[in-house]
């Protein structure tokens, strides 16, 4: 394992982080905090709890999923998405480097930043609301899980991408509602049969639900169908990485 080239590959990513500070990091935290002034001030004064917990407590776990999916998947796309279009990539590939060590330095900054970002959230909501942290490990293990696996997402996305449009396509489009459908501010039994049966076809659901019962041991689906869910798609985005570098895949030519 070539350790001085994921560190190189690693601090570089990180280092873009730094020269973007505003956009990286105030932004969201801007965003977090407008989300807590519209969804707990003024629906949380016209729903006191749910599921026994305070309103605005509830929507901490779903608004730090929705900034760490984002993140993961834009800071992940951009990093690998970048190279390929100034052509720095092939400097990259041609180097005495495996396909994996590329992988962890790219994802391994992605998802350190996602988690940076996820901690600062934490911190943000703890200023609006008490909270409440009954599984300290689950939470850190679902926090983690989900910013590697995301994260590789992204590099997929990056790698899949020939315009800075279908760079941000998947994201906006698909991952964004879905988040937003999935539980992120409410519970699913407050939802009508045939909705709450339909949201259960939502992944990003059992993410929320089993970050969400860390906090305060409430869960929309079973805590192991959770964990279950998030090692299933990291299992399948590692495979896709893996044929993506093992047949080129949009990367030699």
């Amino acid at each position: 394992m070539n350790f001085e080239a994921i560190k190189a590959i690693y601090l570089f990513e990180m280092a873009r982080m730094r020269r973007t500070l505003l956009q990286s990091v105030v932004s969201p935290v801007l965003s977090t905090s407008l989300y807590f002034v519209v969804f707990g001030a003024a629906i949380g004064g016209r729903i006191q709890e749910v599921d026994g917990v305070q309103y605005g407590a509830f929507i901490v776990p779903g608004l730090m999923m929705l900034t760490l999916l984002q993140n993961s998947i834009s800071n992940a796309s951009f990093g690998i998405y970048f190279p390929k279009f100034v052509g720095t990539i092939y400097e990259v590939l041609s180097a005495p480097i495996s396909f994996i060590e590329i992988v962890i330095g790219y994802v391994g900054a992605a998802a350190t930043k996602s988690l940076i970002l996820g901690v600062i959230i934490l911190a943000t909501a703890h200023l609006f609301v008490p909270i409440e942290i009954r599984h300290p490990f689950w939470m850190v293990f679902f926090l983690v899980a989900t910013a590697v696996t995301f994260s590789l997402f992204g590099f997929i996305i990056g790698i899949w991408a020939d315009n800075f449009e279908k760079l941000q396509l998947i994201p906006l489009l698909i991952v964004t509602p879905l988040v937003f459908l999935g539980g992120s501010f409410y519970s699913i039994n407050m939802l009508p049969e045939f909705w709450r049966n339909l949201t259960l076809l939502n992944p990003v659901l059992y993410l929320i639900s089993g970050f969400r019962w860390s906090f305060y041991e409430t869960a929309d689906v079973s805590v192991g169908v959770s964990i279950a869910m998030i090692c299933l798609f990291l299992a399948i985005c590692l495979a896709i990485v893996w044929w993506i570098f093992k047949t080129g895949y949009r990367l030699k030519t």
